[in-house]
């Protein structure tokens, strides 16, 4: 017999399903990760600088923030199965169109419809995992966007392998291919929606549990926004620019992808940790921690010299920052009507992005001002700080203590 009301919330089948979200997130976000790695094959082939070899990740961020927005209102109308299976053609088709492209626009093009199909793997899912837990809300978000750096771990090393032996297009034909057969059959298993009295009982719940602030609700989401860029544009530094900066010191761009994907490795470790902190402590105490433990790492950087050093820093920042962004969503629970999920969720996952693509392009704008990368992880560091005094700021103006979730 099938769960009904507050028995779905927590259920097997909630976990059943965020499993299932995890696997679609994981491949649906292989696109984020294979511009990375081919930024160096980029630059060689069409003869850009840095900046310019950055761009077509920037591409892929301002798709995906739009697609973040735009697909998590098309869930709510039609559904995430139908939505998923749309994203899914279209990230074949994108990564196809880049595979035979004769020039760099036509790339940046691809890789904009690349970014908003990519859209639909992340804070869209986010969003109806929310629905489905109440006690365990914070683990399960997190575990849901830990699909995004799962992904950074495997396909790295899936694209880095593939360099070895052929270009970046026959790489991304790959996962043309990848994306169809796995995310289709998978998004099947979301066809299911949260029944009306689950959701009833989600909201009540979180109704009693919300938390206040002695701000507008316009002006919490402003704030919000501004740090979910600032600590964003601190995040990209090393994760857009970790091969290219392996390759300057002399690292082959196969040890620089298996570099990003001990990074992204242990992101994807922080993130379930970081769960379960939320769970204890609440998603703006949470994102404090992991904001200070990001700015930390950050500065390690500077000093790194070597592969080793470049190793041992890299898992440190993975360690440190995986939990920031899933505390955005975390935060919007919190702080906001749970009848406004949907759209708050998706707006301040945009702002993330749209950070993660400034902050890749600035990166490379300051190496190829300053010939290196030390000013751009100066860059990062100032960012990280801003974040900090901002969700400092949201605290001490928090009225209502928070309250354990029943």
């Amino acid at each position: 017999m099938r769960a009904t009301g507050a028995g779905v919330l927590d259920s097997s089948y909630s976990w059943f399903r965020l499993a299932a979200t995890l696997a679609i997130a994981t491949v649906g976000s292989a696109g984020m990760w294979a511009v990375v790695v081919v930024m160096p094959s980029l630059q060689a082939e069409f003869g850009l600088d840095r900046a310019g070899a950055s761009l077509p990740y920037v591409a892929t961020m301002v798709g995906f923030a739009v697609g973040n927005l735009v697909i998590g209102r098309a869930v709510d109308r039609f559904g995430v199965t139908v939505a998923l299976s749309v994203a899914a053609f279209v990230l074949a088709v994108s990564f196809a169109a880049a595979a035979a492209a004769p020039s760099a626009a036509v790339v940046l093009g691809a890789h904009v419809v690349l970014g908003l199909a990519t859209g639909a793997s992340f804070a869209p899912l986010i969003a109806d995992v929310s629905h489905w837990f109440s006690r365990r809300r914070g683990i399960a978000i997190a575990l849901a966007a830990s699909g995004n750096y799962a992904a950074g771990a495997v396909w790295p090393i899936v694209i880095g392998s593939i360099l070895g032996v052929a270009d970046w297009r026959v790489a991304y034909l790959v996962l043309a291919g990848i994306v169809i057969v796995v995310i289709l059959p998978m998004a099947l298993f979301l066809r299911r929606r949260v029944p009306p009295e689950a959701t009833a009982h989600a909201d009540a719940i979180s109704t009693a549990n919300r938390r206040s602030a002695d701000l507008s609700l316009g002006t919490l989401q402003t704030l919000m926004a501004i740090a979910g860029v600032a600590c964003c544009v601190a995040m990209a530094m090393p994760q857009v620019h970790m091969v290219a900066l392996a390759i300057d010191m002399g690292c082959t761009p196969v040890v620089g992808a298996q570099i990003l994907s001990v990074m992204l490795a242990g992101g994807f470790v922080s993130r379930v940790a970081f769960g379960l902190v939320a769970d204890r402590l609440g998603g703006a105490m949470t994102l404090i921690v992991g904001s200070t433990l990001q700015c930390f790492a950050l500065a390690l950087f500077l000093p790194a010299e070597g592969v080793t050093a470049l190793f041992v820093v890299s898992l440190v920042f993975g360690l440190s920052q995986g939990g920031i962004v899933p505390s955005y969503a975390v935060l919007v629970r919190e702080y906001f009507p749970a009848g406004e999920a949907g759209s708050r969720i998706g707006f301040v996952i945009m702002v993330t992005i749209v950070g993660m693509a400034l902050g890749g392009w600035l990166a490379g704008v300051i190496h190829d001002m300053s010939g290196s990368y030390t000013l751009a992880f100066v860059n990062g560091i100032a960012w990280n700080v801003l974040n900090i005094a901002i969700m400092l700021t949201i605290i001490a103006r928090t009225r209502s203590p928070r309250r354990a979730l029943a």
